[in-house]
């Protein structure tokens, strides 16, 4: 339960602050470029509280 639980977490912050819910471009490759982006970001950003930087 408490993995599912941190999954949705990131999977809601994902959607919500890096561009997961609302993708305006067309064609697979594009949509990834998009999604990797915002999951990267994401990384970064939790990174980022982790070490208090």
């Amino acid at each position: 339960y408490n993995e599912r639980s941190s999954a949705e977490r990131c999977n809601g912050r994902f959607k919500d602050e890096f561009g997961g819910r609302s993708i305006q471009v067309r064609g697979p490759d594009k949509v990834m470029m998009h999604a990797m982006f915002g999951i990267v970001t994401l990384f970064a950003d939790q990174l980022l509280k982790v070490t208090g930087c």
